[in-house]
């Protein structure tokens, strides 16, 4: 995988069932069509993670179907969906071989094939924190959970249920929000079920290229210690189970990539225990809330933390993009997440031009106005500029800009630069909702510079450039994008 390498998140169930409504027959990923591969191939993505390709739970099914919430948001947007069209979370894992639905472990192995020839990587789920409710081991190894045994727990009862055994479980957690009920917790302080998890992530990485990791500060021993310390029994591992986890795969799979759902500061905690990359929740929010001072003090973090840190505005948990920013402020994003360092992922619905996010457990049709067929236009545009290699091998540079004209406008624009060989690339962005003007000096001759994005300009005045600086005015959330060569 390159450098800074773009990666492709698909909620397959949904890609699946849209592939099947467009070519009029039931779809499996072992008969995924060739050009909607190429396609991939074509946007410039060095990886897939294909969300939710495992079986799903029959009790998560139950759940989504009667959830009051998921049943209000689809019928706001599509009001008139089927019971069909909701299925299970994909985090209510049941079991870690493909969903019946989708197709057989023989269909991922030709599907991974398909892919590695194209040279894109498959990632794959791994939800390490729990289980479905009902996974055949509740019943049949419940010390592999948080449980109470056969007593009902004396606080929290809201937080367990009871198995067919009259054992009570607890539901997997997130310490800042109410339970996963579709979910039992795993125990990781008792040594068995680090064994078993161990044993299954070894299986998983025999499927794929790499793993998405859903919350994995979750399993870190002081978070699972603060959540659940009134409950667990044994005592505290002496090594970190992903420690374990990461050696015994990299073992036997070297380029195994492991990327990490992190939150809460604990990012860099989990890149020293070796993950390839983790989430940077951060810059989403700085991106969504802040103004251009505060995200170019975060674009200023260790080099290293950057290179290993993964961009995105959208993905399955997130509201889409165009409703989270706006129109204009979300495409200015996408190229600032585009052009820095670290890995940048995007979701299909971001660049297929969704207006609105669905819950994940929804897989029916979407009407043509709720799809930006610009947004589609520009990220094809851009995917296709920022898939040179200048920003997966060149030399990043954060770069400063002057003020003109007493404006203060000049604190709003980002730019900075990539140079590799006799090829730069210059990025500028105008990060607020005003009009804003600022200089760029420059100390090297360019022989020539060219506005790649939004449109191509090849006659501009290299050599005054050069001498005077660029002198721009940028309409709110304008980006450009320019090569100069030497």
């Amino acid at each position: 995988m390159r450098t800074n390498p773009h990666i492709l998140e698909i909620n397959t169930a949904r890609w699946l069932a849209v592939l099947g409504r467009r070519y009029g027959k039931k779809m499996t990923i072992c008969h995924i069509p060739d050009e909607a591969l190429d396609g991939i191939k074509a946007g410039g993505f060095d990886a897939v993670w294909l969300m939710g390709l495992w079986q799903r739970s029959p009790r998560a099914l139950e759940i989504a179907r009667s959830h009051v919430e998921i049943a209000r948001a689809v019928s706001f947007q599509a009001s008139g969906y089927q019971k069909e069209d909701i299925i299970a979370s994909p985090y209510a894992v049941y079991d870690y071989s493909v969903d019946r639905d989708m197709d057989t472990e023989d269909g991922l192995i030709k599907l991974k094939k398909r892919l590695n020839d194209r040279g894109i990587m498959l990632l794959l789920d791994f939800v390490g924190n729990h289980f479905a409710a009902d996974h055949p081991k509740t019943l049949t190894d419940p010390d592999l959970f948080i449980n109470t045994g056969t007593t009902p727990p004396v606080s929290r009862p809201d937080w367990f249920f009871k198995t067919e055994n009259g054992v009570y479980i607890a539901h997997g957690r997130d310490p800042f929000f109410p339970p996963w009920t579709d979910t039992a917790q795993l125990n990781y302080f008792n040594p068995k079920t680090q064994d078993f998890m161990l044993k299954t992530l070894e299986r998983v990485a025999s499927l794929c290229d790499g793993v998405r990791c859903d919350m994995s500060m979750l399993s870190l021993n002081k978070v699972h210690h603060d959540t659940w310390w009134q409950f667990l029994k044994g005592d505290k591992p002496r090594d970190e189970f992903w420690t374990k986890a990461l050696s015994l795969i990299r073992e036997k799979y070297p380029y195994f990539v492991f990327i990490a759902e992190v939150y809460w500061g604990l990012e860099w905690d989990i890149q020293e225990l070796g993950f390839d990359y983790t989430y940077d929740k951060v810059l989403y929010d700085r991106l969504r809330f802040s103004e251009a001072e505060n995200i170019k003090a975060h674009l200023g973090a260790e080099h290293l933390y950057q290179m290993r840190s993964i961009r995105f505005i959208s993905n399955h948990d997130e509201e889409s993009a165009l409703k989270a920013f706006g129109r204009e402020k979300s495409l200015a994003a996408a190229v600032l997440m585009s052009t820095i360092p670290g890995a940048r992922m995007f979701y299909i619905q971001q660049v297929l031009g969704y207006k609105t996010s669905f819950p994940i457990q929804y897989v029916g049709p979407v009407a043509e106005q709720d799809i930006d067929k610009g947004v589609q236009e520009f990220y094809s545009g851009m995917l296709a500029i920022t898939n040179n290699p200048s920003f997966h091998g060149g030399q990043w540079t954060l770069k400063q800009v002057s003020q003109v004209n007493d404006s203060e406008t000049y604190k709003n624009v980002l730019t900075w630069e990539w140079a590799q060989g006799l090829e730069y690339k210059l990025v500028v962005i105008n990060y607020s909702g005003v009009q804003s003007v600022c200089k760029i000096p420059f100390k090297t001759k360019y022989k020539s510079i060219i506005c790649d994005f939004p449109v191509k300009q090849t006659d501009l005045p290299a050599e005054e450039i050069c001498k005077n600086g660029m002198t721009l005015e940028l309409k709110p959330y304008e980006s450009r994008i320019y090569t100069l060569y030497l």
